[in-house]
């Protein structure tokens, strides 16, 4: 048996913009298990990133998390008061964000900006949390780590600010590790040294990982499981070699095909649009695009199932 280390129960997330209610997470249920990968796919807008957002309650206004429950350690984090939270974040779940060029501040070199994490949380001196700034450093094989120490966000590369973020995400050695497209804007090659990278690590801290990503390439070979999203639900979620040889969702199964193929020069496409989270219809959202689409799909919403060890779908059809 796994451990569960969280659990996300029924989680709720709403937008109340000037144009309506947006159903950001219509009822997310999900779980990461102790040292595993746990990739998280979508399309553009089918919650991904909100649901990273809402178990850290760093969901901006005009957005709420409604209702629903995130268990971690036994503890609902959507109890806690910021201050309680705020020794949670990068202390227990820490969070790579998709653009350090943005999350990263301009003003700071870098050795400060990996050092205010373990001064904040584990009250180090300056010299002492400095001397475990260059340690990281190290550790994500950034060449002549102490010359970037004293340098700024601008005179790095886009690798290297990433994997200044990972030294920031993993100095204080937290359980989960959320990363939220990691390797957007970088090369090719790039890509692969910062997953590698992540892997590796991984290995050494023994932690979770959430991988949020487009990239199927990508969860393929890192995953242990995959959850797959579509307008704020959690519609699949399976072991990562069974999600790809056998999808079940007809979603899922879109998604596969959308894969490139030695077999065939074309790329499918899935039919339609995702519907308007402002007013989500009845039933399975799916329902406009499905080829196996069913009378009561339209006014029912099917709750998941599980048709085999570990492996769930929200679906009519099973």
């Amino acid at each position: 048996m796994r451990n569960t280390l969280l659990s996300i129960k029924d989680l709720k997330t709403y937008f109340y913009t000037y144009v309506g209610v947006v159903h950001a997470l219509n009822g997310v249920n999900l779980e990461v298990y102790e040292n595993e990968w746990l990739g998280i796919v979508g399309e553009t807008g089918s919650g991904k990133s909100v649901t990273a957002m809402s178990l850290l309650k760093l969901v901006p206004p005009p957005g709420k998390v409604e209702s629903g429950e995130v268990l971690f350690d036994n503890e609902n984090i959507l109890d806690k008061s910021d201050s309680e939270i705020r020794k949670v974040r990068g202390a227990k779940i820490s969070m790579v964000f998709q653009d350090p060029s943005s999350s990263l501040n301009p003003l700071i070199n870098v050795g400060f900006q990996i050092s205010e994490t373990t001064m904040w949380h584990q009250h180090l001196k300056k010299p002492e949390a400095m001397k475990k700034a260059l340690e990281m450093l190290e550790k994500v094989g950034i060449p002549s780590p102490d010359k970037r120490m004293v340098e700024y966000p601008h005179q790095l590369s886009g690798g290297m600010k990433q994997r200044v973020m990972i030294a920031i995400a993993l100095s204080l050695n937290p359980k989960l590790l959320i990363a939220d497209e990691p390797t957007t804007n970088l090369d090719v090659t790039t890509q692969a040294q910062i997953i590698n990278l992540m892997k590796d690590l991984q290995k050494e801290y023994k932690n979770s990982v959430i991988l949020i990503t487009h990239n199927l390439g990508v969860v393929s070979k890192t995953t242990d499981r995959v959850a797959v999203m579509y307008a704020g639900r959690v519609v699949e979620k399976a072991p990562t070699r069974e999600i790809f040889k056998t999808p079940k969702h007809p979603y899922t199964i879109g998604l596969m095909a959308t894969l490139p193929s030695l077999k065939s020069e074309w790329l499918e496409a899935i039919p339609g649009t995702v519907p308007s989270l402002l007013q989500p219809p009845t039933g399975c959202q799916f329902a406009s695009r499905c080829k196996s689409v069913m009378d009561h799909c339209w006014t029912e919403n099917p709750e998941p199932k599980e048709i085999s060890k570990d492996h769930w779908v929200e679906c009519h059809l099973y």
